[in-house]
């Protein structure tokens, strides 16, 4: 079986955006394979939205101290194997399907079970390898995402020593909630007994429901804004430039190389969550600096093209939305910005567009080629006229042909000074960087950063819009990645200071 059609297989199994609320079979599955979800410490990571992008910095910022690390995500962009990272690397196509034949009779042994009726889903069955693939490695430590709630979560059989908690708001509500106190309550299962809770700045009903598990299960809290917290940020060529509160005292000249205040916000949580990891130990502020310098990720207000200027963002409920709308104006500024959009059938649609009305100048609407879960663009587009008036919309089933309409009404800027963001989705994002990046390698995360040469704009190569196709998405993915580095003898000792640096704070 080719990896092609292995993904195929694994994919057709009961769907991540479906819940089958239950961790017996997952449980089941680590039993045969004697608990590897145990034989490495584990920094958990929930929330409505930057649960991503903190997990990545935690993870740079972790491999800046000198650890191996595993990730754990999800969705991917465009390849199943970004979902498992080893070394800020997806494990390749060779290692992810070595790691299901290892694990594949202990599935079907656990099929055959047919636990609370149902037999392991795709989720569960991508997250049991993940924790395989780490133990296999071996990491020191693995960062590992929740793909849905908490508490029912497939990751949740996993004991985060460290349990973060992103900003929580409203997002599938079908399946959590339809209150914020809800949705903490079901995201607040991560937080396990003794752990650190790691806790961003949240709505009161959902920060009340949270300290009370904590104080349940006597979980040690740490409070943005409390403990630790983002002091101040400055807008910076390629990102921003922060200055962190971290356990240690105020860190300056914090280059992080991503766009928005929540993604500063981001930082700040990541690094807390790495100093109570390290048993509360400050972060030498040079570790700090160097590991969120080399934060890499796609896909969250990312250049993909120059001349006119595209944009990717995988905001995909109206909190995103609002925190992608503020990014662009503050890090580009673009006039007009033009938004292409597809959103999945049961997002938000209306409060996404509704979020994105002051920013966007038009629309054009369309919707995701490889999944009939998304919502038509016909649909979607009469939604947006609803809200932006019907001279502003323009629909465009295949994303392809949006993406060149969004660019060709950019380039009608006789003042040079308009822009194209493609949101809406996790799915159309992965989408629109397959047509517009092609094969480019992934960007490692935590790695040294690439410099390239500024190319002359007349010599710039452009991709032609009429050369894209919907063809171009044969072989798009969904599934995990990894690679591999002896831990050091003290992993702590180099990379942890007790003293807050000397710089006249």
């Amino acid at each position: 079986m080719s990896h092609a059609e292995l993904v195929a297989t694994l994919t057709a199994r009961w769907p991540e955006h479906r819940v089958a609320p239950s961790l017996g079979r997952v449980q089941a599955l680590m039993d045969l394979l004697g608990e590897p979800q145990r034989t490495y410490p584990v920094i958990h990571v929930a929330g409505t939205n930057g649960k991503g992008s903190t997990a990545a910095m935690i993870e740079s910022l972790l491999r800046a101290a000198g650890l191996r690390t595993g990730r754990f995500s999800s969705p991917h962009l465009t390849s199943v194997t970004e979902r498992i990272m080893i070394d800020g690397r997806p494990i390749d196509e060779e290692r992810f399907d070595a790691t299901w034949a290892d694990i594949e009779p202990y599935v079907a042994m656990v099929d055959e079970r047919k636990i609370d009726g149902v037999a392991m889903t795709f989720f569960e069955i991508i997250t049991a390898m993940a924790f395989a693939a780490f133990a296999d490695a071996p990491v020191d430590v693995a960062v590992i995402e929740v793909g849905l709630g908490g508490t029912w979560d497939a990751t949740n059989v996993a004991d985060g020593a460290v349990a973060v908690i992103t900003p929580i708001d409203l997002d599938h509500t079908h399946l959590l909630g339809s209150t914020v106190d809800k949705i903490a309550k079901e995201k607040a299962g991560i937080i396990k007994p003794g752990a650190h809770a790691i806790l961003a700045g949240q709505p009161v009903d959902a920060a009340a429901t949270l300290l009370a598990r904590c104080a349940e299960v006597g979980a040690l809290v740490q409070r943005d804004g409390i403990d630790f917290g983002l002091l101040s940020r400055s807008v910076a060529v390629g990102g921003q430039l922060i200055r962190l509160n971290a356990s240690g005292g105020p860190v300056d000249d914090v280059f992080l190389p991503l766009h928005g205040g929540h993604q500063a916000e981001n930082a700040a949580l990541a690094v807390a969550a790495v100093e109570a990891f390290l048993g509360m130990r400050a972060l030498e502020p040079d570790v700090i600096r160097a590991g969120l310098a080399e934060v890499r990720m796609p896909g969250r207000l990312e250049v993909i093209r120059r001349s006119p200027t595209v944009v990717l963002d995988a905001a995909h409920n109206p909190h995103g939305a609002r925190a992608a709308a503020t990014g662009m104006a503050e890090a580009f500024g673009f006039s007009p910005l033009i938004g292409v959009i597809a959103v999945m059938r049961d997002k938000d649609a209306r409060g996404l567009i509704s979020e994105l009305a002051e920013t966007v100048d038009r629309i054009v609407a369309t919707q995701v080629a490889s999944t009939d879960r998304g919502m038509p663009a016909e649909a979607l587009g009469e939604l947006a006229a609803e809200i932006l008036g019907t001279d502003r919309v323009q629909v465009e089933p295949r994303l392809d042909d949006a993406i060149e309409t969004a660019i060709g009404l950019a380039d009608a800027d006789e003042y040079g000074n308009a822009g194209v963001l493609i949101t809406g989705s996790v799915i159309a994002v992965g989408e629109a960087r397959t047509l517009l990046a092609g094969n480019e390698p992934w960007p490692v995360n935590g790695g040294d950063a690439v410099v390239e040469a500024e190319e002359d704009p007349e010599e710039e190569e452009d991709t032609d819009p009429e050369d894209w196709s919907r063809d171009d998405l044969d072989g798009y993915d969904y599934a995990p990645p990894q690679i591999r580095r002896a831990p050091a003898e003290d992993p702590l000792r180099p990379l942890v200071s007790d003293e807050p640096e000397g710089d006249g704070r």
